[in-house]
Formats: structure tokens, C-alpha cells, sequence
């Protein structure tokens, strides 16, 4: 047996016998899976699965999320961080609902038009939403391919030679029939390993360690949202750095000035 037939192999005998059970698995319409993938950037499945569902219950579909204030997605967000991902949500659902399908585009080109979806979100949502194999990474794909095709690799690997692999597994006529769930063992095998080993990941060239979130230019804009939120939001005594996010905030569409005071945007 060959290395790539030995690593599907092993991919899909842990899947079945350890696969993960996801709320947005037993219900992949391309809503909850939108939702989740936005969800899912940098944040862990564990804080992200009570937020879905939550989310999932105050907006259950893209007219809903579509229709809502700014401030009712951010409290609705609140928790898990990197705000203008809920904004990205909002506006992803404003295009579906005023498109002339009404529905989620089902191509990589189109998919990629829509604010934040980058190559690696297009290529998740292809295999989740419409169970279509596009190559893509994400950390824990990333981890199965460093652990099982360069561990002994001592340099820092980069993403082209994994998508190589990635690219030749996808040949497979067994996978292109069943990318949704290869997709789900890949992920699930390569959350497997970094329980077992140091994260396989470090070993990757894109792999970078996050900045703490304490005393951040993040924790200082979480802080001026929530205050604003709030409202009435006054601006006196702001420090320059204060004065820097508010205006970062206004940019991004999470604010708006009204007179001296600041609020929170009506529409996205």
C-alpha cells in the first residue's frame, strides 16, 4: 500500500469509528453551514457549537439574519470575538435574500465575491454545503497532511506542498462522490492528532502564534462596542488610541456618528 492510500485509509477508520456529531453535520442546509464556517475561523469548535445554536434560534435562516439590526447580530455574537465576522454574516445574508435565486451561490467564483469568504471558506462551503470537492486548507487538515506526510520534516512547510496532496487525494472517484464527509473524517483525524502530539501545525510556514487578547487594539474595540451598545455613548476623556478604534469601528460599518455621540449602526 502506497503512503496516500495508507493515509485515506487510516482518515476514514477513525472517522468511523470516532467521527464528531456537530449540530450544522445532521443539518448541512447552506445556511447553518455559512453560519458555522464564519463561526468557526479562529474560534474552537467547543465555543463555537452553544453559540450556533443560539444564533441558529434568534435567526433561523437568511431572511431573519437579513432583516435584523446591526446590534441585535452583535449581541447575538457577543462572546466569540472578532466582531466583523458577525457583520460579514449580516451582509452575506442581505446578497442571498436580494439575489435573483434567493440562493447561496453554488460556484467557487461567486462564492468568493461575498464578504468574508476567502479561497479556504469557498472551498468548505462547496464540500459541506453542496458536497462538491474543491481543495482547501484549514488548520486541521493541515495537521493530518504535516503528521502523516512530513514528520520527519525539519523545515517550515508550506501550504503548496500540502495542496499538492490534497489536490492528488481528491482524484480519488471514492472521495469526489462523498466530499462532504471525507471532509468531516479529514477535519475530525487532524483534531485527533493534536490531541495525541504536539500540534503538527507548528511546523507549517503559515503557522503563527496569536497575539493575547489582553490589552489588544481587540480587547479595547470589544470594550468601545459594548459601550456604545449600551448607549447613550458620549465620547469625552478618549485616549488617542480610543479615538484610532472608534474610527476603525466607524470604517468597518459597526458605528456611526450621530451629533457628538456615537451609535451603533442601523443597517449593515
Amino acid at each position: 500500500m502506497n503512503k496516500l492510500a495508507a493515509f485515506k485509509k487510516a482518515v476514514w477508520s477513525h472517522y468511523r469509528a470516532h467521527g464528531r456529531d456537530m449540530p450544522w453535520r445532521r443539518d448541512h442546509r447552506a445556511y447553518y453551514v455559512v453560519v458555522s464556517e464564519i463561526m468557526l475561523q479562529q474560534t474552537q469548535v467547543s465555543r463555537v457549537v452553544p453559540k450556533f445554536q443560539s444564533f441558529v434560534r434568534r435567526f433561523p435562516d437568511w431572511a431573519h439574519l437579513a432583516r435584523a439590526s446591526v446590534a441585535d447580530v452583535l449581541r447575538e455574537w457577543s462572546g466569540l470575538g472578532y466582531n466583523r465576522r458577525a457583520l460579514w454574516l449580516k451582509r452575506i445574508a442581505e446578497h442571498v435574500v436580494t439575489s435573483p435565486t434567493g440562493e447561496l451561490p453554488r460556484t467557487y467564483e461567486d462564492l468568493r465575491e461575498l464578504p468574508g469568504i476567502g479561497p479556504n471558506t469557498a472551498g468548505s462551503i462547496l464540500a459541506f454545503a453542496s458536497d462538491i470537492p474543491h481543495p482547501f486548507i484549514e488548520t486541521n487538515i493541515r495537521s493530518a497532511y504535516i503528521h502523516f506526510f512530513f514528520k520527519d520534516t525539519r523545515n517550515k512547510i508550506q501550504d503548496t506542498n500540502i495542496m499538492r496532496l490534497i489536490e492528488e487525494t481528491l482524484k480519488d472517484t471514492y472521495i469526489q462522490k462523498r466530499a462532504r464527509e471525507w471532509h468531516y473524517a479529514l477535519m475530525d483525524y487532524g483534531s485527533h492528532l493534536k490531541s495525541l502530539h504536539p500540534n503538527p501545525s507548528r511546523k507549517s510556514a503559515r503557522h503563527v502564534r496569536q497575539s493575547p487578547f489582553k490589552g489588544s487594539n481587540r480587547e479595547q474595540r470589544s470594550r468601545l462596542l459594548k459601550a456604545i451598545m449600551a448607549g447613550p455613548f458620549v465620547p469625552v476623556k478618549l485616549s488617542a488610541r480610543d479615538r484610532a478604534n472608534l474610527a476603525a469601528l466607524e470604517r468597518e460599518g459597526f458605528i456611526e456618528k450621530r451629533g457628538k455621540n456615537y451609535a451603533i449602526r442601523i443597517r449593515g
